[in-house]
């Protein structure tokens, strides 16, 4: 597995500066961002960004083909991003964390990220049926999910303390699996509120509800 350390005034930098030395694309790459690095003052204080770049094993790998599908997908859409793979296997996601960032990252995210989590759906169906078993890819958009999940967490714990206050069940709107999740885990250890989702499909809702003393 070949390896390289790299330090630049960017990120960006760093990362064209270490595929170079592997001689590889960006989408044969595992790349894990050790420090940002900051501006400083008029340069004091400054540091260079820092990035760690692994070549990836070229074959039938999950990382592999999951970013093979991916690039014949956006290619075939005539959508202009870059791929970076994240990790190419992730334990917490149980396979590749594929980042896409560029002009037309916005069309892939949809409203309430409907159109990612249809782009990762198809990737996935496509990369099990090449696998023969089942790994999970994630896609992120420009960071989308972190910054999703986030606003999630906190509009779930505005809405429990309304329902404490109020001592009355509230129900949210419908919401994908993922989101419902992230509700049900971010009040999992709440001890004045409990969480259950209702519903058929495309409507399945989450209410929250108070906890019986």
């Amino acid at each position: 597995m070949e390896v390289r350390v790299m330090t630049a005034r960017t990120v960006e930098e760093a990362i064209e500066l270490a595929l170079k030395e592997l001689d590889v694309d960006r989408d044969e790459a595992e790349v894990e961002i050790l420090s940002r690095g900051k501006a400083g003052f008029l340069g004091i204080g400054a540091e260079l960004a820092r990035v760690r770049v692994t070549k990836i094993a070229q074959g039938d790998t999950a990382a592999s083909i999951a970013v093979e599908t991916l690039s014949n997908i956006l290619q075939a859409a005539n959508v202009n991003v870059s791929r970076t793979l994240r990790s190419a296997d992730d334990p917490d996601v149980g396979g590749p964390i594929i980042d896409l960032a560029g002009e037309d990252s916005g069309l892939l995210i949809g409203r309430r990220g409907q159109t990612l989590q249809a782009l990762q759906f198809l990737v996935n169906l496509i990369v099990r049926q090449r696998m023969g078993e089942n790994v999970r890819v994630m896609l992120d958009v420009e960071h989308y999910r972190q910054r999703r999940e986030s606003s999630l967490r906190d509009m779930a714990s505005k809405v429990a303390a309304r329902v404490v206050e109020t001592n009355r069940s509230v129900t949210l709107e419908p919401m994908p699996p993922a989101d419902r999740r992230v509700v049900h885990t971010a009040l999992a250890d709440n001890p004045r509120v409990t969480t259950e989702s209702s519903g058929e499909r495309d409507n399945r809702k989450v209410t929250i509800m108070p906890k019986a003393s």
